[in-house]
């Protein structure tokens, strides 16, 4: 990140309209990377006022709490983060069409929602990026999709992509690809946890102890994505190494193959990007009743 970018976020005012887990992740590496001041930070919700206590207590954000309320915090925001449940999207946003001025650079983290639907809910062509992080953000190892309205100037795309590696890594893609990066990083850390329960089932199943069965898994897993990052070597390859001819591995991946484990993952990742785009349809629906 160069100094200008830190010293521009440092600059700003950003709003959270939702205070769940995503806009607690992002706005907790904001902080913990220094690059903006709490106190720069609002957050709010629509009822929950011991979650924005807890907030604000952990924290240091403002919230309503502190005696300001929701439209100032929104109308004096130059980046607002859309970070409401999908179910409740639509509605939401259309309330805060009155607040939104063009100068404001608005990030949703709201899965299936296009830019296309919040630029009409919203009655504009502003500034938009549409994001799709995933849990790991909370630990500071997320990985997030990142797309562009045609309204996002240069350095809002720099000040966009410096937030999302306060919480990880991001790639920017084209915004029909945000879809895929739901199928794979947005549910992906699911697949990896689905994965380690079967093995930690295994263990124990071999009578091993739960929490040694729990140790070696974590370590296995941690070691072998690990290998992979520092390597830069084809999973595929880094397999290979570790599947000798008629040995123990290769007889637990070819049981593994013929029972349609990798079929499995690959169909399942496909179905998790073909919801995301069916959720996204239904907020459009919901749009235009």
């Amino acid at each position: 990140m160069t100094l200008v970018t830190h010293t521009s976020i440092a600059a700003l005012n950003i709003c959270f309209y939702g205070a769940g887990s995503m806009a607690e992740a992002i706005a907790r590496g904001l902080i913990s990377q220094e690059l903006i001041a709490a106190d720069r930070i609002s957050m709010l919700n629509r009822s929950n006022a011991e979650r924005l206590t807890e907030l604000s207590s952990k924290y240091g954000v403002r919230t309503v709490l502190q005696g300001e309320n929701n439209e100032h915090f929104l109308r004096n925001a130059d980046i607002i983060f859309l970070a409401m449940k999908p179910k409740d999207a639509a509605e939401a946003i259309a309330s805060i069409r009155p607040l939104i001025s063009s100068g404001q650079l608005i990030v949703s983290v709201i899965a299936g929602l296009s830019i296309g639907s919040i630029e009409l809910l919203l009655g504009a062509k502003l500034p938009i990026v549409r994001s799709m992080p995933n849990t790991s953000s909370t630990i500071g190892l997320g990985a997030t999709g990142i797309s562009y309205s045609e309204a996002v100037s240069s350095e809002q795309r720099a000040i966009a992509e410096a937030i999302f590696q306060s919480i990880g890594i991001n790639a920017v893609v084209d915004e029909p690809l945000q879809e895929s990066v739901t199928g794979i990083s947005g549910s992906g850390p699911a697949y990896v946890y689905f994965f380690m329960e079967a093995m930690m089932k295994a263990a124990t199943e071999l009578g091993l102890d739960d929490n040694v069965a729990r140790d070696l898994v974590v370590q296995t897993v941690l070691g072998a994505a690990e290998m992979v990052r520092t390597t830069g070597e084809d999973p595929a390859e880094l397999r290979r190494k570790v599947t000798s001819p008629n040995g123990t591995t290769q007889a637990a991946i070819e049981l593994m193959t013929e029972r349609g484990l990798q079929d499995s993952i690959i169909a399942g990742a496909k179905r998790s990007a073909e919801r995301a785009g069916e959720i996204g349809a239904a907020i459009e629906r919901n749009i235009s009743e």
